[in-house]
């Protein structure tokens, strides 16, 4: 029996409200919560369920527009409700420490990764810089990440999502916090990197005696991680369990809901006469100053298809997208749209032709402005590729909105923090359409997305396909995702394509030998399923 002392977050009957409209309207409503030293505890839900909210104000931290309404936090018998910020600020970072959701969003871009990462055990007194700088090393080791000497030495712009993911993990556990708030910390890595990151959030956890709440909408990921689970609804405790428990008999509807297979595929594509490839990468060579990242690419998508590339993060994914895009030049081959090559760079495509080819981007936190208002964010495309203004203007964005399922009287002047994630990705998408494209490269579009949110994204994609005729890139490490939308599957490793082929084949061995590590990567409900892949490979190394 765990004695009474070892509790170390109590959360009591908490209520948090948020302003919209001039009124404030319930966000989290009336939840417990108790945490005890060693102990993680899974917090899931859908998009809106209060999930990050609970989990900020563990840190006695409410987002701006957002208060605490009532309830008390206590950590390690300390009332953060009542703190002072001063004393507040001496426990965030320190003691308490948490791990966001969209790296990209979280680094300052103007600074490298390991000042940031010395920040806060200089500032608490915890190390000197030299001693921090050491340490930052070890644990991005620890964190597989690639040349730990030397990553720290980069600006996040200059490594992948992923990389950058593992970064802001191993910058959380710099102070060896006594709490750490995981909200989604593998949402942008592959299922290969997301193994070895698992191991090591539960090491440090272990060896440190480190309480966590971790945070995630993928089920498989919360079996291996928590010892109990606790189920959110639109701001409501559905039910909290022990993890096997919780796996084997929930008691809940909505959490039976959660648990249920989902199995959208999507419909099969219409033929197209044409033989020739609608796009093409033609011998693709490209590199970030002396490293080279894509080495002789050659593919080729048909009109009308969904090709999916796949590959662990840093394998060339979103580098071979913004040469399709114009944003890096390659140093040898050719992008061709229709048999014609494009030119090199977006600066000297005709407008048209930059038309022609959009991208929705991974992190609809940072893809959108977060000043503009959804009627400025869609009606700049219509004004510059379409030429429309006034009333027109507006007519098109209102058709954009019902064409994503969002009602235009409700939407069209919201803020992107007013918006979920889902909708968020939705606005992305109507954005890329507003320039009445016909090839869109998705780049990880559903991968910060709950299971209900993502298939919905799903379903309105495979749906926009079949009415407009689009042709898809679709980027992803989720093979789940794969298995649903893909036509042809293209695995790529260290900036080459390793295999490719049509879906089913793709999915039936024989396979490649990292396309094997690939799908045996792939999470499962059941709690024992990281130890058993992880004594699996070490005994086989």
């Amino acid at each position: 029996m765990t004695d009474a002392t070892d509790l170390l977050l109590d959360i009591r009957h908490l209520t948090i409200e948020g302003k919209s409209g001039g009124q404030w309207h319930p966000i989290v409503k009336g939840v417990d919560l108790t945490l005890r030293r060693g102990e993680i505890l899974g917090l899931i839900g859908e998009s809106g369920a209060g999930k990050s909210t609970l989990g900020l104000a563990a840190m006695g931290y409410t987002k701006s527009g957002c208060r605490i309404a009532g309830g008390r936090i206590r950590f390690d018998g300390q009332d953060l409700v009542g703190a002072s910020a001063r004393t507040l600020r001496g426990l965030r970072g320190k003691r308490i420490a948490y791990v966001a959701q969209s790296a990209a969003a979280a680094f300052n871009p103007a600074y490298r990764l390991i000042r940031q990462y010395c920040e806060a055990p200089v500032r608490h007194g915890v190390m000197s810089r030299a001693e921090a700088e050491r340490d930052a090393v070890q644990l991005y080791r620890e964190m597989q990440l690639p040349s730990p000497d030397e990553i720290g030495f980069r600006y996040p712009h200059q490594v992948s999502g992923g990389q950058l993911q593992r970064a802001m993990t191993a910058m959380a556990m710099a102070c060896r916090p006594d709490l750490i708030i995981f909200d989604e910390p593998t949402t942008a890595l592959d299922v290969t990197t997301q193994i070895e990151v698992l191991a090591a959030i539960r090491k440090v956890v272990r060896e440190h005696h480190t309480a966590a709440i971790y945070i995630t909408h993928d089920l498989a990921v919360v079996a291996q991680m928590a010892d109990r689970i606790k189920v959110l609804l639109k701001g409501d405790e559905v039910e909290e369990a022990e993890t096997r428990r919780m796996l084997s008999d929930p008691r809940e509807d909505y959490t039976k809901s959660l648990w249920a297979v989902r199995d959208f595929r999507r419909s099969p594509p219409q033929p197209v006469p044409e033989a020739a490839p609608m796009l093409e990468l033609a011998g693709i060579d490209a590199s970030y100053g002396a490293a080279k990242v894509l080495d002789g690419i050659n593919l080729s998508v048909n009109r009308g298809e969904t090709v999916a590339v796949v590959g662990e993060s840093g394998s060339g994914k979103s580098t071979a997208a913004r040469v399709i895009m114009g944003l890096l030049q390659p140093d040898r081959g050719e992008v061709r749209l229709d048999g014609i090559a494009l030119p090199a760079t977006s600066r000297r495509r005709p407008k048209d032709l930059q038309r022609r080819v959009q991208m929705i981007h991974q992190m609809a936190d940072t893809a959108l402005n977060p000043k503009h208002r959804i009627r400025e964010v869609l009606g700049r495309p219509l004004e510059f590729f379409l030429g429309l203004r006034r009333d027109a203007r507006e007519r098109r964005i209102r058709e954009l909105l019902s064409m994503i399922e969002l009602d235009p009287d409700r939407f069209i002047d919201r803020l992107p923090a007013e918006l979920s994630g889902g909708q968020k990705q939705r606005v992305c998408i109507a954005r890329a359409l507003a320039a009445e494209p016909e090839f869109i490269i998705c780049d990880e579009v559903t991968s910060a997305l709950d299971q209900i949110v993502a298939e919905g994204i799903l379903r309105l994609l495979d749906r926009l396909q079949r009415e407009m005729g689009l042709t898809y890139l679709f980027i992803t490490h989720d093979l789940a995702t794969v298995r649903s939308i893909a036509d042809t599957v293209v695995v790529m490793q260290k900036g080459r394509i390793v295999e490719q082929g049509p879906k089913d084949a793709m999915f039936q061995p024989p396979h490649h030998p990292y396309t094997e590590l690939l799908l045996s990567s792939v999470p499962e409900m059941d709690p024992d399923w990281l130890d058993r892949v992880l004594e699996e490979r070490r005994a086989a190394c």
